[in-house]
Parts: C-alpha cells; sequence; structure tokens
C-alpha cells in the first residue's frame, strides 16, 4: 500500500530546490532524494558497531613491525 507524504517549504526553499533541479536538469523528485538519503543512513547502530570494536581490540593479536610487514607482504605478492 502506498502512502502520501505532504511537505510544506517556504517560497525561498522551493525557489532554491527548483534552481537546484534546473542547473541539473532534472525534475524536483522528492522521492528520488528521500531514497539516496535513506540509503546514505547506517544500517546499524553505531553503538552496535563501537561494541563489536572494543570486544576485538580487547584480544591479544599477533604483530610485528610495521616495516617488517609491509616488506614480507611485498615478497609473498612478487612470488
Amino acid at each position: 500500500m502506498s502512502q502520501r507524504l505532504r511537505v510544506l517549504l517556504s517560497d525561498s526553499e522551493m525557489d532554491e530546490i527548483r534552481r537546484h533541479a534546473r542547473r541539473d536538469r532534472l525534475t524536483v523528485g522528492v522521492r528520488r532524494v528521500l531514497r539516496e538519503a535513506r540509503s546514505r543512513q547506517p544500517v546499524h547502530d553505531p553503538q552496535v558497531k563501537l561494541k563489536a570494536v572494543r570486544r576485538a581490540v580487547a584480544h591479544l593479536f599477533p604483530t610485528g613491525d610495521i616495516e617488517q610487514m609491509l616488506a614480507e607482504t611485498a615478497r609473498r605478492d612478487q612470488t
């Protein structure tokens, strides 16, 4: 089922939107803009991601000197 959304804008806001649309040779397409804005939103709550990072850094993983690791990686890529 579809639903209608009514958005009230001031004359100056609507004029600015129309100018941008003309400049980009687009219609004043609210649906497209709303879809783009939704797609840029993170899928998960940032707190969930931070919790995962904090859990990961609590572990001690083997590491080494960065120059040595880069050299080993380069040697491996050459073979």
